[in-house]
């Protein structure tokens, strides 16, 4: 329970105690229902209600936590809320928080995924996925503009990023050796040219005054023993569906292959999702053959208009690859496994990368050297993300090859303008261009 009373006074507040494990529980639900926004969305909800309203933990601790998650491959505000669950109540609070943060948009996305693949032909069904196309256009030049803004702020930041740019574009670089480059540069760069290599202060201290907040139980130390358990739990849990679907459905087949694919993704993706879709996308698309670059954008757009982190737009990847690629199963059936074992090797990550460093939070101190190659991924992350944008583009506006689609860049241009000019949030602009993909489907066409 909490025992909070604010006071009239300047910011001054009875201590709050720690909640029940019930009591953060129905929180953690609450939380993955309006989880929405993307990252920054999503971690600013936590903080409100964390840090500001319920005052479970210090604004230092939230930020020394941020900036932990920050360091991590994988989505960082689902980890951030597995990290606070773990402090308030251990392995069982963080397991808690974590699931609950993703499990809504597991089951809204499976139904959005069936509904596009199995009604899609329908006319107007049709019309609000088109729509979705122009919408994701915006909304990934939107986010080269926003991430190169806080990124770029030195002439050896901008070089990494056109370098790592023109690596993918015309030389069809591994999304995983730009990373990895892009990293070691930072990182040499940081000890050779520190003043060009800076952390950009992304998550700086809060304006607001600190409450009084509950005194949190005594940290788990960090043990050999404890992260040969941790290690080895995660590991088994990681690995045995994949090895599961080899075995009962082929070595061969789609899940399993499935499952490698995405558990190497979830080890690259810093940056967000819009940093992994060109990975993604560079070897389901157009190595794997898996799923086309229309079904990719749609994909995305459905990923933003539910709660939950972005890179639930890998769940509909495998969704749809493992319908279009069911071997012996029925399509819907083999579909709803490929959704499911994407997901588990997508996030299940995140519980060992948090559980394994969470003892370590509060001694993290200043880390110029992991920050500076965090800072030169950053940087070329801006690239990759720019070649994902044009990519998109060209395949919408000209579609299959053919004639120039002036319908989808009118449309990729009202939603940059609602997007940037007049500040629509992002489900807004889906749901017009939605509506103007009907009445094209429908009435125009």
């Amino acid at each position: 329970m909490i025992e909070s009373k604010h006071s009239d006074s300047a910011g001054i507040s009875e201590v709050s105690s720690l909640p029940s494990l019930g009591e953060a529980l129905r929180f953690w639900v609450k939380l993955g229902w309006i989880s929405f926004g993307g990252p920054a969305g999503q971690i600013a909800i936590m903080h409100r209600e964390i840090v500001e309203r319920r005052r479970w933990v210090s604004e230092d601790h939230f930020l020394h936590a941020l900036n932990f998650c920050m360091m991590l491959p994988g989505p960082e505000a689902q980890q951030l809320a597995t990290y606070l669950g773990w402090r308030l109540h251990g392995a069982r609070g963080g397991i808690a928080a974590g699931a609950l943060f993703v499990l809504p948009s597991v089951f809204i996305l499976l139904g959005l995924s069936w509904f596009y693949m199995a009604q899609g032909g329908v006319s107007w069904v049709s019309g609000i996925f088109e729509g979705f196309i122009p919408a994701v256009m915006a909304l990934v030049a939107a986010s080269v503009v926003r991430i190169g803004r806080k990124a770029l702020r030195t002439q050896c930041l901008w070089a990494l990023a056109v370098l790592a740019f023109l690596a993918i574009f015309a030389f069809h670089v591994s999304f995983i050796a730009i990373v990895l480059t892009t990293a070691a540069l930072g990182y040499l760069g940081g000890r050779w040219w520190p003043m060009q290599f800076q952390a950009g202060g992304r998550h700086g201290k809060s304006m607001v005054h600190e409450l009084p907040c509950a005194v949190l139980r005594p940290a788990v130390r960090a043990s050999w023993a404890r992260s040969a358990w941790v290690i080895s739990v995660c590991l088994i849990l990681w690995w045995a569906p994949v090895l599961a679907a080899g075995i009962l459905l082929g070595w061969n087949g789609i899940h399993l292959k499935e499952g490698l694919f995405f558990s190497k993704a979830a080890l690259v993706t810093f940056g967000g999702a819009y940093a992994v879709l060109p990975y993604v996308s560079q070897m389901a698309v157009v190595k794997f053959g898996w799923l086309g670059q229309g079904q990719m954008m749609t994909g995305l757009g459905l990923a933003e208009t539910t709660p939950g982190p972005l890179i639930m737009v890998l769940q509909f990847v495998g969704f749809v690859a493992a319908w279009q690629h069911p071997g012996a199963l029925e399509p819907a059936f083999a579909a709803v496994l490929g959704a499911l074992i994407t997901t588990w090797v997508t996030f299940l990550p995140s519980f060992l990368f948090v559980f394994m460093g969470a003892p370590h939070v509060e001694r993290l101190g200043e880390m110029p050297a992991l920050a500076a190659a965090l800072t030169g991924i950053t940087a070329g992350v801006v690239g990759v993300i720019l070649n994902l944008a044009i990519w998109f583009a060209w395949h919408a506006l000209w579609p299959s090859g053919g004639h120039f689609d002036y319908r989808v860049a009118v449309m990729a241009v009202g939603a940059w303008v609602a997007l940037e000019r007049f500040k629509w949030g992002v489900v807004p602009v889906l749901a017009a261009c939605a509506l103007l993909g009907v009445i094209w489907k429908i009435w125009l066409f």
